[in-house]
């Protein structure tokens, strides 16, 4: 009761505003707004929401609609929409992956063992007698005096590389168990053009990648988007691929090497392994380049319109795939049509503040981020509002489903003073913040915030939290794992209003409100705090 009254007093001096109180205008994020809009964005009749079909026209058009519904003003010029120009490849390799060494070979089966893709615009792309090298993790990071390729000319040679970066193995390394960039898989195919490799093959690990090998299969036996570049491309490896941790074992048996090899790779100072074999395949593409739309909506700020905070959220999905149980539409109803519901129920909310926020607030439904980040990458780099007028991007990404929670989880916790703004519009519901349950899996880099980060504008992007109110410790946590295990990009991520619970999405998505709602009035610009890698290209 004590505690209670000091967080009164503390509210009359100004110092932390009571639990419970907030705006009047967050009563218009409700559990009917959101269900609404769920329903519609997962809905069969939107074909899993992929760019480039069916799915893209009905759910830009519903987002537009509902932007403009709510008075907000054209994004872009007098369009809600901004073209984002794509190319489509859709990769089939046109045999089994065949490795040949001294002692034989091993024949890998497209998706039971490996996968492979290319980014070259081009009908057909082949890997011929390319020498496999070893490369650790294929990281070159200076600053943590490690560099996988030195000495290693890799140029017509395909690279082997690990998922993850070595903090994953040793605490004392890079970040320790929080993944850097360098972990993340598309760093790996980026290095590995850079090196002048021909290819590049990671070696997928569950616990290292955060999802198991069935995640990998259904996102790469699809087309996959890429943004068009005046070389088509033509600067990446000619082929990025993964293989099984057990066709990895094999691959290390027939080059007459230990397994073990894995692990070695992970200590300080490990050279790269020559491995004395040799891979071909062709890969045969289908390629259709269009445009491909974000879709943008402002609320004009009332005394400094030329600043702005954003509100993201990716409303693709993978649309139709491969079929499981008969099922073959892949509805994206957590991810992300539960973001995007999110996003039309904070700029409903928005409209009804008064008097009005004195930055501009942009609500952004962005394209391709199942497919790289892409929609975000576009906008960061052809923005409405300049970097520096940019105070915070807000991302809204994989809401909560299933239930209120007395905590919140803000990814990448420690990167900037956005910590700060979650913990303080938090206690107001009598919530606490932590950091993810898992910062090996790398989140912070895998939605899209991350691209405005690398332009320097501070990312927030919080999760569900992990302690459920009225359930055991443990409740939260299954939850989110049987997701992840069983529904995460497949067919069965769909909306049921029988078993969802809101009440946890409507509070998450109240204190991101309140976190906007501050920065909207303020005159200062949250800062990048010591450490974070992004601190410098803010200055």
């Amino acid at each position: 009761m004590r505690k209670f009254s000091l967080l009164l007093l503390a509210a009359s001096l100004g110092q932390l505003p009571a639990i419970g109180q907030e705006n009047p205008a967050a009563g218009a994020i409700n559990a009917d707004v959101l269900s609404r809009h769920i329903s519609v964005l997962a809905s069969d009749a939107f074909e899993g929401r992929k760019p480039f079909t069916r799915g893209e026209d009905s759910s830009i058009n519903y987002i537009a609609a509902r932007l403009k519904a709510l008075g907000l003003k054209p994004g872009n010029g007098n369009s809600y929409f901004q073209e984002v120009p794509m190319v489509n490849i859709f990769s089939q390799p046109a045999s089994d992956l065949v490795i040949k060494g001294a002692k034989g070979a091993i024949n890998l089966k497209y998706l039971e063992d490996y996968v492979a893709a290319t980014r070259r615009v081009q009908n057909q792309v082949t890997l011929s007698n390319s020498e496999l090298v070893f490369a650790g993790y294929g990281i070159v990071a200076p600053e943590y005096n490690w560099n996988d390729y030195k000495g290693l000319n890799v140029k017509g040679k395909t690279v082997v590389v690990m998922v993850n970066d070595p903090g994953f193995a040793d605490s004392t390394l890079f970040k320790g168990r929080t993944m850097t960039y360098y972990g993340r898989w598309t760093y790996k195919f980026e290095e590995a053009s850079r090196q002048g490799a021909t290819g590049c093959i990671i070696i997928h690990e569950t616990a290292a990648a955060s999802y198991p090998w069935k995640v990998v299969r259904s996102s790469w036996s699809n087309s996959k988007l890429h943004l068009q570049t005046a070389d088509n491309n033509m600067s990446r490896t000619i082929l990025e691929g993964w293989i099984s941790q057990e066709s990895a074992v094999k691959l290390f048996e027939l080059a007459g090497l230990s397994p073990d090899l894995m692990r070695q790779a992970k200590n300080k100072g490990f050279k790269p392994v020559d491995l004395h074999l040799q891979t071909s395949l062709v890969i045969n593409n289908t390629i259709k380049k269009s445009t491909s739309h974000n879709v943008l909506g402002i609320l004009p700020g009332t005394k400094r319109p030329q600043e702005c905070v954003v509100y993201s959220a990716h409303w693709d999905h993978f649309g139709i795939g491969e079929s499981i149980n008969g099922d073959s539409i892949y509805n994206g109803a957590v991810d992300n049509a539960s973001g995007t519901a999110g996003l039309i129920a904070l700029a409903t909310a928005f409209t009804k503040v008064q008097p009005g926020p004195e930055r501009s607030l942009l609500f952004l439904a962005v394209t391709g981020e199942e497919q790289g980040l892409l929609g975000s990458e576009y906008y960061a780099s052809h923005p409405v509002f300049a970097p520096a007028k940019t105070v915070a991007d807000i991302n809204l990404d994989v809401m909560n489903y299933f239930g209120r929670t007395k905590d919140v989880t803000v990814i990448g916790k420690g990167q900037s003073e956005l910590d700060e703004y979650v913990q303080r519009s938090a206690a107001k519901q009598g919530r606490v913040t932590i950091p993810e349950d898992h910062p090996e899996g790398g989140w912070f880099f895998r939605s899209d915030h991350f691209n405005f980060a690398k332009k320097g504008v501070p990312g927030l992007y919080i999760g569900p939290g992990t302690s459920a109110i009225g359930k055991d410790p443990n409740w939260a946590k299954e939850q989110i794992a049987t997701y992840n295990r069983e529904r995460y990009h497949s067919p069965k991520d769909e909306f049921d209003p029988n078993t969802w619970k809101l009440d946890g999405m409507i509070e998450d998505l109240k204190l991101v409100f309140d976190v906007g709602l501050s920065l909207s009035n303020e005159s200062t610009f949250p800062k990048w705090k010591e450490g974070s890698e992004f601190k410098g290209i803010r200055k």
